[in-house]
């Protein structure tokens, strides 16, 4: 469990420090431009890596542990704008990482040690169906579609890869994962996400984009997990459980809402010109 809970948590950092590099090279170029930058290249070299370690922490620990892990990546980023973009960090967003970083022990603690187990009858097919919904629905939102919206898609785009994820390891190693139906809504999830997810950071407010997508990609696969797939909650921990999963999504709706998390999302200039950086995850 240690080890799964490290990867977890590695994948976090990994992403939240993925966003920095990238609202620091959207700094140094315009448009195409940004994302020829080293930095903004090892940034992507860095989505992957974390990418990897969350497969790994999938693997032995249930999706609304490894998937609220992820979602405090916001803890990182918003920690790291204030010191590397000299962002303002207000006192509430101070309040709400302590309440962030309390909630996942309680979180991880409710959870343990779960491995992957064979998902039920049609379960693959579902799967895969979903991601080519959500992918449907992302090209057809992409060109006018409103912010929140996009948001809502790019979040479930998400849970779709990590159900997949969470689905697939039960059959065995990265190998054979790849090789699986699930590789499929794996892939076309994590993309729509992630191209949802810049269209809506590209049309509205970046702190609105970014609550919902925690929001969304923690509760749609913990539910998921917890019904299909057979995670669950260590006896007599529900209700810590509950109370811990929902401060934990409180606080990561503040700090979306933070102006740290908003300099580092949107890669604003001291000029006051902005690039929007790339979506991670």
């Amino acid at each position: 469990m240690i080890g799964s809970l490290l990867a977890a948590v590695a994948s976090s950092v990994g992403y939240g420090v993925s966003t920095i590099m990238q609202a620091v090279g959207a700094r140094r170029a315009r448009g195409l431009g940004a994302v020829l930058q080293p930095l903004v290249i090892a940034a992507f070299v860095l989505d992957g890596l974390a990418w990897l370690l969350s497969l790994a922490a999938l693997d032995h620990l249930p999706l609304f542990v490894v998937q609220a892990v992820i979602a405090a990546s916001l803890v990182v980023v918003v920690l790291l704008a204030r010191v590397v973009l000299h962002a303002r960090m207000r006192r509430i967003d101070v309040a709400a990482v302590v309440a962030v970083v309390a909630a996942l022990v309680v979180v991880a603690a409710a959870g343990g040690e779960q491995p992957a187990v064979h998902p039920p009858d049609g379960f693959v097919a579902a799967t895969v169906a979903a991601g080519a919904v959500v992918a449907l629905g992302t090209l057809a939102a992409y060109r006018s579609g409103p912010p929140a919206l996009l948001a809502v898609l790019s979040g479930l785009g998400y849970s779709v890869a990590a159900i997949g994820a969470r689905a697939a390891h039960a059959d065995g190693d990265l190998l054979d994962t790849v090789l699986q139906p699930l590789a499929i809504p794996i892939v076309v999830g994590g993309v729509a996400g992630a191209l949802a997810y810049l269209r809506a950071l590209e049309r509205g407010p970046v702190g609105t984009a970014a609550a919902i997508v925690s929001v969304v990609e923690v509760v749609v696969p913990g539910v998921v997990g917890l019904t299909a797939l057979g995670d669950v909650v260590r006896d007599g921990w529900a209700l810590p459980a509950a109370v811990a999963l929902a401060g934990a999504l409180a606080g990561c709706v503040v700090l979306a809402a933070s102006p740290a998390n908003a300099a580092a999302e949107s890669g604003d200039t001291p000029d006051g010109d902005v690039r929007t950086a790339a979506p991670t995850h």
